[in-house]
């Protein structure tokens, strides 16, 4: 978004919103955020400090209702909007670009943690039909279930396990709140997890 509204055109949007009707900070941001279809919303640290800067420059003016600052464009503001509707209609563009590529990247980081999620459900259900095919004997040093926990409850359980573990990995993707990095990270996680599940089951 930097790109977008670098050299002064976020304050060039300010006004060209408010110029539909005065509205308070966080409107604002609420309709940026909508411009960019929830993508992108800027920080009330970003949106007040400029609409500061309108009005100590004249461009915008405000007044205090329940201890909310609602601004509104001046004469002024109205002039420069008209002055710049070049630039403005530049900026437009530009935008509906940036949503566009936005909108690709999410849907490909969507396709690929549904496509990670799949692939997860797959090979833990083929783990579990391993389990209860095995006759894996542990070693002496390791865990023994009680003497009386028989082999189809701890299946069953088993079972339980990696279906509330399933549910959840598909929860967190759905929720949609991964940075690129974060997705990568769990993307490793999981091939790590099963890579886990593969040396235990050999």
């Amino acid at each position: 978004m930097t790109a977008v509204f670098s050299h002064g055109r976020l304050r060039l949007y300010l006004l060209k919103l408010l110029d539909d009707g005065p509205k308070h900070g966080y409107e604002l941001i609420r309709l940026l955020e909508d411009r960019f279809l929830g993508l992108y919303a800027p920080s009330a640290g970003t949106i007040y400090p400029r609409l500061q800067r309108l009005e100590a420059e004249g461009l915008v003016t405000h007044t205090a209702a329940g201890g909310r600052k609602t601004y509104g464009i001046t004469d002024a503001g109205l002039d420069e909007l008209r002055q710049r509707a070049g630039e403005l209609a530049a900026l437009e563009a530009d935008i509906a670009a940036s949503v566009a590529d936005l909108s690709t990247l999410a849907g490909e980081i969507r396709s690929e943690v549904r496509g990670s999620t799949r692939d997860l459900k797959r090979e833990l259900s083929e783990a579990t039909r391993q389990t209860r095919r095995a006759r894996w004997v542990p070693p002496a040093s390791s865990y023994r279930p009680p003497a009386d926990a028989p082999r189809a409850a701890l299946l069953d359980e088993l079972d339980q396990r990696l279906a509330a573990f399933t549910a959840e990995v598909g929860r967190l993707a759905r929720a949609r709140q991964f940075s690129d990095t974060q997705l990568r990270t769990a993307i490793r996680l999981l091939d790590g997890a099963l890579d886990g599940l593969r040396r235990l089951l050999r």
